[in-house]
């Protein structure tokens, strides 16, 4: 399903969120750095423009919270069954282990 948010409105939002977290846990940027690991400058960067690698923003989150809800917001999707039947054809699915479009 294509999103109705461009990748640079979600960057700032989750921006935003990572920052009123900081703010609700009384923690400075600084201080959020020093507990993360993430330099100052880059942390300052995120919150500015919402720009930051993955590995900075998951070591982010570990400080904040919200770490778990991103791994289980990416969690696919499990069927859901509406009769015996579904339930014995879906035991004879495989899943896919590589995609067909490139």
């Amino acid at each position: 399903m294509p999103s109705l948010i461009s990748t640079s409105k979600a960057q700032k939002k989750i921006a935003d969120h990572v920052r009123d977290r900081r703010l609700v846990m009384e923690l400075t940027q600084d201080g959020l750095s020093q507990r993360s690991g993430v330099p100052l400058a880059t942390l300052r960067k995120f919150e500015q423009k919402g720009i930051i690698s993955l590995e900075s923003l998951l070591k982010i989150l570990v400080v904040v919270g919200g770490l778990e809800d991103i791994i289980v917001a990416l969690d696919p999707d499990k069927p859901t069954f509406t009769s015996i039947d579904d339930v014995l054809k879906e035991g004879n699915t495989a899943y896919r282990r590589r995609g067909r479009r490139k």
